[in-house]
C-alpha cells in the first residue's frame, strides 16, 4: 500500500540528523530570515501537487508567500536548536482566506490548514520516539485546542500534537505575531524536559479538502524570552 503524502512528510521529519547551522546573535537565533530575501537551509518536499512558496514584497517588507490549490508540500529547516539558550520561537503570519466550514480537522480527510508551523524533536532511528508540535491556523477548532494529528495517531502514539493558535475568529488579511516558549510547550505536552529541537517546518496545504488558500509567513527566530 502506498503511503499517504503526509505520512511521508512525517517520516522525513523523523529521520532528520542532528546538526547545528545557526549562531545566536544578540540573543536571537534566526531560522527564517525572509525579510532579508533568504531561504537558506529551507528544503522543499512535494507530496501531492505543489504548494507554491516564494519570497515577495508585501507593503515594503519581504515575506514568504504560500499558495495551495488542492496541493500539499512543505518547507523544512533542519537545524539543532538549544532550548536552554533560546527557548522562545517568534514569528508572524496571516492568511488571505479560509478553507471550508465542514472540515473535520481531527480526521485525515480534514487535515488541511491555511498555515502551520512545526517544531520537531527527532527520534532518529527510533522513529517512534519522534515528538512534534504543529501550531496551526485552524478553521474549526477554538484557539488553545490541542489534539493528536490524524496521520500520526497510530504510528507515533499521539506524539505529533496539534495546537490551534489562530481560528475562524481571527481576521483574514491581518498580520498576527506569535511568541511560544517551545521548551515549556514540549514539557507540558510530553511530560519531559527536552533540551534540543532538530527542525522547524512550514506547510500550507489544501489537498484533502481540495480547497485553495494563500498565506504569508514573516521571519522566524528563537530568543531567550
Amino acid at each position: 500500500m502506498q503511503k499517504s503524502h503526509k505520512s511521508i512528510f512525517l517520516s522525513i521529519l523523523m529521520l532528520l540528523s542532528m546538526v547545528t547551522r545557526g549562531e545566536v546573535t544578540d540573543d536571537r537565533l534566526m531560522i527564517g530570515s525572509f525579510s532579508s530575501g533568504l531561504l537558506d537551509n529551507w528544503e522543499a518536499k512535494e507530496f501531492k501537487g505543489q504548494t507554491r512558496y516564494q519570497l515577495v514584497d508585501l507593503h515594503g517588507t519581504q515575506v514568504l508567500k504560500a499558495e495551495s490549490i488542492g496541493s500539499a508540500s512543505g518547507l523544512f529547516n533542519e537545524q539543532r536548536i538549544d532550548l536552554q539558550k533560546t527557548p522562545v520561537m517568534n514569528w508572524r503570519w496571516h492568511i488571505e482566506n479560509r478553507l471550508g466550514k465542514d472540515i473535520n480537522e481531527q480526521v485525515k480527510s480534514g487535515d488541511d490548514y491555511a498555515a502551520r508551523v512545526y517544531v520537531v524533536v527527532s527520534g532518529g532511528p527510533a522513529f517512534w520516539q519522534t515528538k512534534a508540535i504543529n501550531y496551526v491556523w485552524s478553521r474549526t477548532m477554538p484557539v488553545g485546542k490541542v489534539w493528536p494529528n490524524a496521520y500520526a495517531q497510530s504510528g507515533l502514539n499521539g506524539k505529533l500534537i496539534m495546537i490551534a493558535l489562530r481560528s475562524s475568529t481571527d481576521q483574514t488579511g491581518t498580520w498576527y505575531s506569535e511568541k511560544r516558549n517551545i521548551y515549556d510547550d514540549l514539557k507540558h505536552e510530553f511530560g519531559e524536559d527536552i533540551r534540543y529541537l532538530d527542525a522547524v517546518a512550514i506547510m500550507s496545504d489544501s489537498d484533502d479538502s481540495q480547497g485553495k488558500v494563500t498565506a504569508y509567513y514573516g521571519d522566524i527566530y528563537f530568543s531567550k524570552n
